[in-house]
């Protein structure tokens, strides 16, 4: 299977809580490279530090030691800004929990990563009509989260996640919260995104059939990585 360019390179990544006199470590020494196009599944016991690295991928948490490079750049060196406009641009996210606003609707859910980009309100339209068509949500579209079953808030997670084009996509056990049927169509979503549009997606899940989806499961044990 041919993959793209190195997309993200992380270098001996430490991360650790100050605990009394001693640190108490989350994520220890760990390296990891990852292609564009690449679907990858992160797995390992509670605790075992899998949230920690996908936040610290996904700009949303910085390690306290190591290096990331992401599509070259020195992600731990940018200014702020800089980090924001890259995230922005580049990463989506799908939390467990949905993390839906529970006041908008599910269109106006939807919009809300492009009211922060440079476009025009006829641009969001198009873009919101296009992932609500392919969704198949076009008629809960007036609804809000509430109203949705959670497989449903799920899609409209995911949906949001890709309003921006982002080449990365991030999940944290995004089938948490779902029965196995609507875990499976999620699953199914995400490999289509992979396949298809050639979204890298990254993914950390407790399910060893979900982690089957990806082309490469790593393990995490005692935040170290125990085999690639």
């Amino acid at each position: 299977m041919q993959f793209g360019y190195e997309m993200i390179e992380l270098k001996n990544i430490f991360k650790w809580y100050q605990v009394g006199g001693s640190r108490s470590f989350v994520l220890k020494d760990v390296s990891l490279n990852i292609q564009e196009g690449e679907f990858i599944s992160i797995m390992g016991p509670s605790g075992s530090g899998k949230s920690t690295l996908l936040h610290i991928i996904g700009l949303l948490d910085e390690p306290d030691e190591g290096d990331y490079l992401f599509q070259g750049n020195e992600v731990l060196k940018l200014k702020e800004k800089q980090r924001s406009a890259l995230y922005k641009k580049h990463i989506g996210f799908v939390f467990q929990a949905y993390h839906l606003i529970d006041e908008l609707t599910v269109y106006e859910n939807i919009e809300t990563p492009l009211i922060y980009q440079d476009l025009k309100s006829s641009e969001r339209k198009a873009i919101v009509a296009d992932l609500l068509d392919r969704f198949g949500i076009v008629g809960k579209k007036d609804l809000f989260p509430v109203q949705l079953s959670g497989g449903q808030q799920q899609l409209v997670g995911i949906a949001r996640a890709l309003a921006a084009k982002p080449t990365l996509l991030l999940a944290d056990e995004p089938t948490g919260n779902l029965n196995s049927k609507q875990g499976q169509e999620i699953m199914e979503t995400f490999l289509r995104l992979n396949k298809e549009d050639g979204v890298t997606i990254i993914q950390v899940t407790h399910s060893e059939k979900n982690a089957a989806y990806g082309n490469r499961i790593i393990n995490l044990l005692d935040g170290q990585i125990s085999e690639v």
